[in-house]
């Protein structure tokens, strides 16, 4: 072989070389990238939790009403640290703005925040509501044992006829409730609050007092008896709080203890349509009967809404539906029990059903039962006189682990033939 032939061919299994060491070296870096990522995200997933870490979880709203019609919009549950997590417990909120083809508007804000090393609980309920809603007069029972259910009676001793449907209002509502409690010592708090709660553009669709048999609604009736009006109520008041609260996570609790008293003074010279009180008893309980997985629990809910002094606006009375996060009452409607005093229990038991490789609690299974009793005087219908059940099952998907926050999908049953499905960020309680 000639010397350039030579030179040719080494120069080529030169270049040849070359080209392979380059590519196998490209490859290389590819997997050595490719591992570098899946390491990272393993190591930010496993990641312990930090001062200032942030979990959102976002969720479409998406439902439909006879009262509302189709529901569209946007909700989100945001959970996240305000300290140090060894000394400072989560802080959550949820957000949900929702429109309906009846041209409705629904906006919500319900924070529950911590500050650093839990100095300050703070608790937030801000409501905007360009709706329309039902209401079936005072107390629990059927509609036979309500005022208006056996007839309105007027000045003349004249009676309207009853009501044995839903009555339905058109109303705005504003709501802003604040409250700001000092720990006491660790689990323990007092505090202020302030309330205001505002219905306007109130329209009560069924009241028809123009015909020759005027139609009187349990709206009206209660207006005209005590004293408020017909299209605009108001109540504002501040509040005196206490609390305790031992909960693992407020999103998802596995273990702990909650208990909640606040009684509201609602003075007519700061801007209420009549002077009144009120108390609020809450009690939560979890039983963990596998506390090496948490996969089985047991948790109780109660609380007791009292009316203790004067006259709140019919709107304003204690109420199914109107707790903080709007939980309580699974199947009725908000609104659907209302009473001058309403005491509500509940228990449910939630069971872990299936973990994947990246989520250990990515589904689980809920059963639940509660009861409902509300107190009319009127009507001479007292607490215990009539109690209405609820009860259901549904599933929950864990979409965000550290934060515990579970997507719920539930089916419920309760008396007079109703039934429910509710989607729903986070534990009922």
């Amino acid at each position: 072989m000639k010397k350039a032939n030579i030179i040719q061919y080494f120069i080529a299994c030169s270049l040849l070389i070359s080209f392979s060491i380059q590519s196998f070296g490209q490859e290389l870096t590819k997997v050595e990238k490719k591992a570098a990522k899946k390491e990272a995200k393993e190591a930010k997933k496993n990641k312990p939790p930090e001062k200032g870490d942030i979990y959102f979880s976002p969720l479409p709203i998406i439902g439909s009403n006879p009262a509302f019609g189709f529901i569209y919009g946007v909700g989100a549950a945001t959970s996240g640290y305000l300290g140090d997590p060894e000394t400072t417990r989560l802080s959550s909120s949820l957000a949900g703005l929702a429109f309906t083809t009846k041209s409705q508007t629904i906006f919500t804000i319900k924070n529950v925040v911590f500050t650093e090393n839990n100095n300050w609980f703070l608790i937030s309920d801000w409501r905007y509501l360009d709706s329309s809603q039902p209401t079936w007069g005072l107390g629990t029972g059927p509609q036979s044992a309500k005022l208006v259910g056996n007839g309105f009676e007027f000045d003349d001793g004249s009676f309207s006829d009853g009501i044995d449907e839903a009555q339905m209002m058109e109303f705005n509502f504003i709501r802003f409730y604040q409250t700001a409690l000092k720990k006491i010592k660790t689990g323990v708090y007092a505090g202020v609050g302030v309330h205001f709660d505002k219905f306007y553009n109130m329209n009560d669709q069924l009241l028809d007092l123009d015909s020759e048999d005027p139609l009187i609604t349990s709206f009206y009736a209660y207006n005209q008896k005590y004293g408020f009006d017909n299209k605009d109520n108001t109540l504002v008041g501040i509040s005196l709080n206490g609390i305790y609260d031992t909960r693992d996570n407020q999103n998802n609790p596995y273990t702990g203890r909650y208990a909640y008293a606040s009684f509201k003074i609602n003075p007519e010279f700061i801007g209420s349509d009549k002077s009144s009180t009120s108390l609020w008893l809450e009690y939560r309980d979890y039983l963990n009967f596998t506390p090496q997985d948490n996969h089985n629990i047991l948790g109780f809910w109660a609380w007791g809404n009292f009316t203790t002094s004067g006259d709140l606006p019919y709107m304003s009375l204690p109420a199914i539906g109107y707790d903080q996060f709007a939980k309580s009452g699974r199947p009725y409607a908000q609104g659907r029990f209302r009473g001058e005093n309403m005491l509500y229990a509940e228990t449910e038991y939630r069971k872990h059903l299936y973990a994947s490789k990246k989520n250990p609690s990515l589904l689980g299974a809920v059963a639940y039962l509660n009861l409902t009793t509300a107190n009319a005087s009127d009507n001479d219908i007292s607490l215990f006189k009539y109690i209405n059940p609820g009860y259901g099952v549904g599933l929950r998907l864990n979409i965000n682990q550290k934060a515990r926050t579970n997507l719920g999908l539930d089916y419920a049953w309760g008396s007079y033939g109703t039934s429910g499905f509710y989607l729903r960020l986070n534990e009922t309680f």
